[in-house]
């Protein structure tokens, strides 16, 4: 007499069809359904590993893409995060992910004010699988706090996530408080740049595009510890001008100048709603923000990526971008008196505007 073995699909396929079967749980907002898929994947042989970033990671990435095409409210996008964080929970917990560790210890943190915190645990369960004993600390950490953990752990290296790069004067502050006291930092996440350029330039130990790509970084060798003392946290030559300093302190008196200007340069506005004219309010908040993320980095390129996202993102919500250019004239107008910032608002005022070759020979 022989057994036979059910038939199980090559771990490709396995992989996609799991991928295919938890986005429909994620945008039917079935919980229960998403955590039976991972679960079955673990069953079936999926490595936890490839579950965690090529299923959930995968269908979380289209999550995003989703919001942004303006196909998933926000309300959507939260709960699918939910579930997603839930499945990983799931995971975390079965069988075959149970790894006893054997490598050194490492704490996982998001910045503070960084609540994009799936990426970091994705991250966290990654390294356990791995072998490392990992401290996960979750999201919108303040340095401080980091550094009370740190003291009371000995712990290898800090892997510090951050997604917005609003928040990357706060993770330099964090990067320079842990080297401080000889603790190495590896930095991920979308705020640091495609290529890690703004992780080489806030001085991470180390940098790694993805959660995949950097537990083969630890694991090809240990980050060297920085010699503890105090380590400056003002190296950036250009914030000398002060002028990021005065566009952070000024923050809701230029939002409220640009705000009252609209109105009266697009008379429509005083008909919004108040929803409308919250929205508008966190638009124009946003785009100080991250103005004065550009001038602490000194790179103009920041913001006029981030000008054209947005305007990305309220053309898919049927929303105008014509009002963009006027909300930098007015921004320019008011600080006029900031060469750096003048320029970097310039470009993003250029970035918007369609360059003459552009239309040329297209019917009128």
């Amino acid at each position: 007499m022989t057994t036979r073995t059910p038939h199980r699909p090559p771990a490709g396929e396995a992989v996609q069809q799991a991928a295919g079967e938890l986005w429909a749980a994620v945008a039917a907002a079935d919980e229960y359904t998403a955590t039976d898929v991972v679960l079955h994947a673990l069953d079936d042989g999926v490595a936890p590993e490839s579950v965690l970033l090529d299923v959930i990671a995968s269908v979380q990435g289209k999550v995003g893409e989703e919001w942004a095409a303006n196909r998933l409210t926000v309300a959507q996008e939260h709960a699918a995060t939910a579930i997603s964080e839930r499945a990983v929970a799931a995971l975390s917990v079965h069988p075959a992910a149970r790894t006893a560790p054997y490598r050194g210890r490492i704490t996982v943190a998001c910045v503070d004010g960084e609540w994009h915190a799936l990426p970091a645990r994705l991250l966290a369960e990654v390294l356990k699988l791995r072998g490392w004993h990992v401290d996960y600390l979750g999201a919108q950490v303040p340095a401080p706090h980091l550094i009370a953990h740190l003291h009371r752990t000995d712990t290898d290296v800090v892997a510090l996530s951050s997604s917005i790069a609003a928040r990357l004067p706060t993770a330099h502050a964090a990067i320079t408080a842990c080297q401080a006291i000889g603790v190495p930092v590896l930095a991920g996440g979308a705020a640091f740049g495609p290529d890690g350029k703004y992780a080489r330039l806030l001085g991470a130990d180390a940098w790694a595009p993805d959660a995949r790509a950097a537990a083969d970084r630890l694991a090809r060798a240990p980050l060297r510890r920085p010699h503890p003392g105090h380590q400056p946290i003002d190296d950036l030559p250009h914030l000398d001008d002060q002028e990021y300093t005065m566009v952070c302190r000024s923050r809701t008196s230029l939002v409220r100048t640009v705000f009252t200007a609209l109105e009266e340069a697009f008379p429509a506005m005083r008909a919004y709603s108040d929803s409308q004219r919250e929205h508008t309010a966190e638009d124009l908040a946003h785009i100080v923000e991250f103005l004065a993320t550009a001038l602490y980095l000194g790179d103009e390129d920041l913001f006029t990526w981030f000008i054209s996202w947005t305007a990305g993102i309220l053309t898919a919500r049927g929303v105008p971008a014509h009002s963009l250019p006027p909300a930098l004239d007015i921004l320019a107008h008011e600080l006029k008196d900031f060469p750096r910032a003048a320029r970097t608002l310039e470009s993003g005022i250029a970035a918007l505007t369609p360059h003459p070759r552009a239309t040329a020979g297209k019917p009128a």
